[in-house]
Formats: C-alpha cells, structure tokens, sequence
C-alpha cells in the first residue's frame, strides 16, 4: 500500500470544521490503495475539543506529533484575555467590552506572524519530517490550509526531498475574507502574496473546496512569474459529508417552528434582514410568533445578539454555544428549517461552507441568505436543497420563509434534495486517490522508475 503524509494543523481531539475534511479523508483513504500518515501538533491552540470525532480515526493510525510555540500566551496577555479562554477565529467577539489593545494585536499578528502565528513551527517541522522521511520513506505529501503555514512545511519538504505534493486550500490565502482586516503594510502584503504563489508554483497539484475560489487561485497562478505545471495541476475537490453520520433512525422533529443555525456566526455573517424580516412576519402573525424558534448552535458574535435583542427575538432563541459532532447532527435532523448564510465579504461567490453538505445529508430544506449564482445557490438548485435570498432581498426571503412555514403548518415541510451521493466524503476521497496516483506515478516515470 502507497503511504502518504498529512500535514494538518486541526486533528482529534481538537473539534470544529478545520478538522472534518482531512479526518474524513483519512477514514477512506485505505480503501482506494493508500495508508495515511498524520503530521500534526501536540499542543495546539484549538478553538474546541471534540471526544466524538476520535471514532473516525482508522485503527493503526501512525499520528506523529511534534511540539509547537505559537505567540498566543503573549497575545491573551496583551489584550486582556484569561490564558485558558479560546481564541475566537474571524475577529468574533462574544462581549460587549472590547479587548485593549485589540487592534494593534491585530496589526502585529498581520506583519509579523506571516502567514500565520504557527509560522514558528515551519522550520523545525520541515527538519523533523526530513529526518523522519528519508528512514521511513513515502509516495506523496498533503498540505491543508489555513493555516497556510502548513504549506510552508510541505513547500520545504519538497525542495529538500522533490516528493510529490498536493496543496490543498479549505480557504483561500490572500483572496481569504479578513484578509483586509488585517491591516498590512505594503511590505507584508507583499511577502504574503509571494509565498503564496511560491506555494502555487512548487507544489504538483493544488486542490480547493470550491470551484470559484479554485479559478482565483489559478488566475493568481497564471499572473504571477515564471508559472510552473500546467492548468491541470488545479482541481476541484469539494467539501461533503459522511454517510455514516447520518444512520441514526429517524428523530422526533422539533414541535416548533425551528430555524437553526449550525457553527460559528461572527460579523460577516450576521443577517440582518433576517431578523427584521422575521419580526415583521411576527409582529404580523401571533400564529407565526407562537410557533417560531430561533436555535444557534456555536459561537455568535456580540452583534448579531445585539441584532436579535434590537428586533424583539429574544423570546425566540434558544442559543447554545458548542456541541460535539455527533450531537450537531442530530440537532441538524430534528430541525424544522436549516440556516445556511453565506459571508457578506467579496470572496462570498466561492464561498460554500462544510455544513451545507452536512445540512443536505440531514434531509432538512435549507434556508440560504448569500449572493444569487454562487457556488453554494448552484448546489442548492442541483440538489433542490433549499430556497436562496440575496443580502437585500426581504421580498424573497419573506417569501422563502413563509413557504416553509406553510409547509410545516400542513405537515408537509420534507427535504427534496435528490443527487447528493456525490458529495459522499468515501466518494470524494476517491478523487483524492485518484490525484495521489497521478502525481506519485508521474515522480516514479520523471526518475526512470
């Protein structure tokens, strides 16, 4: 069997969404031909632990863990943070009293720490892997970003050792979101975007989640200089779900009206016009008002609370801050309505989140609020998964949501996705397979193997 090596920076017992898409991987990849091998921290700063996710770990797995310093300790310090809190991503803020000295901490983490605070653990680890690789030897390496210094390892093992390599981006890099808040100066901006396109050129192939942000990053490719490969290093492998999630008999729905909202809601994606809407079909309709539950489940920012309270909704929602896995897809099952919303920010076309795979396998219609003709509003029209609104469309999403309420009222409100096989995490690893054999062959014929 083929032997391949992981670089990833979010591993069980940490939880979250930067972990599923490599764990997944991981438990199928032994059945198309290859043995996985894990490269990842020992102390990593997590934003949760998830005990669920360690099931999904195939028996017999090599997990090799090194140390790593991140600047967190300094960083809690300097902006009024107790030392055990979570590092919030996405520039969330749970309190209405902001840090001192948050934004310079922002600035300093944007020119400094580049590509990322876990820039500290590049050099070591790429001696370490060097070592470990020349005695224990492989056919290919993965690479998983953000954090994008996990490129960086894989960028050096590929200088000193030439093994094929696939980088694969969960987010873009500099085409990211809050790549803009991060204040940098001409100088940092630059550094970022040429090891970027260092990344781009030296690795085999480049994978992505979504097919927008795969043509971004093949058109910075494409303008940056002496552009390495050729078109076809570049594929989409999409995001999905695991079946074996989804076996549980079926639940007892929720009684009411629930409208519930998986995973962290910072700023970005705060819907505003949700909750105006929703309070004016309520101030409209005691009906819609006694059956309406509004479920968040995972870190919200203090704004979109604020937003929640500012519209009379507190009575209806119920917000709890973390589940495992295993519990969120049952929270997923037993809901009347999922929430899906797309970031508001200018990469938003590209954007289609882990959970929408994940919402589709529950079998619950989707309500979507994101950017019409998106990557994630074509998976929706496939699947006929879910009803989309644009950012200021209240017509339609009035519209959306009291054809799902009608639905619910008449005991009729099944999902009708249909052709979601595809998006099967065992599916999609075979694609994974499928670029590990062509890039390994390809090094065996290019060294007369």
């Amino acid at each position: 069997m083929k032997k391949v090596l992981i670089i990833t920076y979010y591993w069980p017992p940490s939880g979250g969404a930067g972990v599923q898409r490599w764990l997944k991987f991981t438990k199928y990849l032994r059945e198309y031909g290859w043995e996985p091998i894990i490269y990842t921290p020992e102390n990593p700063e997590s934003p949760n632990n998830d005990s669920s996710l360690q099931k999904d770990i195939p028996k017999d797995l090599t997990v090799i863990k090194t140390k790593i310093w991140e600047p967190y300790t300094f960083y809690k310090v300097f902006i009024g943070q107790k030392k055990d809190q979570k590092i919030n991503a996405a520039f969330l803020t749970e309190s209405k009293k902001p840090k001192k000295f948050e934004k310079a901490a922002v600035w300093i983490r944007g020119n400094f720490f580049i590509p990322d605070a876990r820039k500290f653990w590049v050099k070591p680890s790429i001696k370490f892997l060097s070592d470990y690789l020349r005695r224990n030897p492989i056919e290919a390496v993965i690479s998983t970003g953000p954090p994008h210094s996990m490129h960086l390892i894989a960028l050096g093992l590929k200088k000193k050792l030439n093994i094929p390599w696939m980088a694969d981006f969960r987010d873009p890099w500099t085409n990211i979101d809050f790549y803009s808040k991060l204040m940098l100066t001409p100088m940092a901006d630059h550094k970022h975007k040429r090891l970027e396109l260092e990344v781009l050129n030296k690795a085999d192939v480049v994978a992505c989640v979504g097919q927008t942000w795969l043509d971004e990053l093949e058109e910075l490719w494409k303008k940056g200089k002496n552009a390495e490969g050729n078109d076809s290093k570049f594929r989409f492998i999409s995001n999905g779900y695991d079946p074996d999630d989804f076996t549980q008999e079926k639940m007892e729905m929720d009684r009411k009206f629930s409208i519930v909202y998986v995973g962290t809601l910072d700023k970005s994606r705060n819907p505003d016009i949700l909750w105006k809407t929703l309070s004016g079909i309520a101030k409209k309709s005691a009906m819609f008002a006694a059956d309406l539950q509004i479920k968040l489940v995972g870190k919200t920012d203090i704004a979109v609370t604020e937003d929640i309270e500012n519209n009379g909704l507190l009575p209806y929602m119920e917000k709890t801050p973390y589940l495992t896995h295993a519990e969120v897809t049952e929270v997923q099952k037993k809901s009347q309505v999922l929430l899906l919303l797309i970031n508001n920010t200018p990469n938003a076309m590209g954007i289609t989140t882990g959970k929408l795979f994940e919402y589709l396998a529950a079998e619950r219609p989707i309500l979507c609020i994101g950017p019409n003709g998106g990557d994630a509003d074509k998976i929706l029209t496939e699947t006929k998964g879910g009803l989309i609104s644009g950012y200021e469309d209240s017509q339609t999403l009035e519209a959306n949501i009291m054809y799902f309420y009608n639905k619910y009222k008449s005991g009729d409100l099944p999902s009708e996705s249909v052709n979601i096989e595809k998006y099967s995490r065992k599916m999609l690893t075979g694609e994974v397979a499928e670029v590990l054999n062509i890039i390994s062959d390809g090094n065996k014929a290019n060294r007369g193997i």
